[in-house]
C-alpha cells in the first residue's frame, strides 16, 4: 500500500491534470449561466488531490476533506429539496473560484519549493495555468449573476460555456474578437487576465530554465572532481 501511495504521489500531477480536464469538460457542457454543482464537486476533489500531491500541511489536507464531505451533503440536500436559487449559484461561483485559487497556489508553491526539472514540473505548470483560466471564468460568472444586464457580448451570451471560452482566449491572448466584455469593469478584468497569463508563462519558463541549470551544476562539479571534464 505504501509503494502504491508513493507511486501515485510521484505521478500525482498527471492525476491532477486529468481531474482539471474533467472539471473543464463539465463546465464547457453548461449551456446556461448557472454553475454546475457536479463541476463544483469535481473542483473540490481536484483541490483535495492537489493538496495531497503537493504535500501540504496535514491540517490543511484534513480541512479539504471535511470541506468536500460537507459540500457533497449540501449538494445532495439542495438537489433533493429543490431549493436551488440565486444564493446557491452565487455560493457555488465564489467557492469554485476560491478552490481554483487554493489549488493553483498549492501547485506553484510546491514546484517552487522542489525546483526539480522534468515532465512532472511541466504538467504541474500546465495544471496551474488552466486553473488560472478557470478562476477568471468564475469571476465572469459571478459578474453575470450580479449584473442585471449581459456582461459578455457574443454568440453564447452569458452562458457558462461562453464565459469559459472568453476566459481562455483572453488568458492565452488569442482574442478571436467574437466575444467581448461589456462595460469598463469587465474590460479591466479581461486586461488583468491577459497580463496574468503572460506573466505566468514568463515566470514558468524562467523557473524551469533555472531548475534545469541548478540540476546540471552537481553533475558538472562531479565530473570536474573526477577529472573527466576537459
Amino acid at each position: 500500500m505504501k509503494r502504491l501511495t508513493t507511486a501515485l504521489r510521484h505521478a500525482g500531477y498527471w492525476l491532477v491534470f486529468a481531474l482539471i480536464a474533467l472539471s473543464y469538460v463539465l463546465c464547457a457542457a453548461q449551456e446556461g449561466a448557472d454553475p454546475s454543482a457536479i463541476a463544483f464537486l469535481a473542483q473540490l476533489v481536484t483541490l483535495v488531490v492537489v493538496l495531497w500531491v503537493a504535500d501540504a500541511e496535514l491540517g490543511l489536507q484534513r480541512a479539504s476533506w471535511v470541506l468536500l464531505a460537507v459540500a457533497v451533503l449540501a449538494v445532495v440536500a439542495v438537489e433533493i429539496a429543490g431549493t436551488r436559487g440565486r444564493v446557491v449559484d452565487l455560493v457555488l461561483a465564489i467557492a469554485s473560484a476560491f478552490a481554483c485559487v487554493l489549488a493553483a497556489s498549492a501547485i506553484i508553491a510546491h514546484r517552487m519549493r522542489l525546483r526539480r526539472p522534468g515532465v512532472q514540473n511541466l504538467i504541474a505548470a500546465v495544471s496551474a495555468y488552466v486553473l488560472v483560466g478557470m478562476l477568471f471564468t468564475f469571476v465572469y460568472n459571478l459578474a453575470a449573476q450580479l449584473s442585471p444586464a449581459a456582461v459578455l457580448d457574443g454568440p453564447h451570451g452569458d452562458s457558462f460555456r461562453g464565459q469559459l471560452f472568453f476566459s481562455f482566449t483572453t488568458l492565452t491572448t488569442v482574442g478571436y474578437g467574437n466575444v467581448v466584455p461589456v462595460g469598463p469593469v469587465l474590460e479591466s478584468v479581461a486586461i488583468t487576465e491577459a497580463i496574468t497569463g503572460q506573466l505566468f508563462l514568463i515566470v514558468t519558463i524562467a523557473s524551469m530554465i533555472s531548475a534545469r541549470g541548478n540540476a546540471s551544476i552537481p553533475e558538472h562539479a562531479s565530473s570536474v572532481a573526477s577529472g573527466t571534464d576537459l
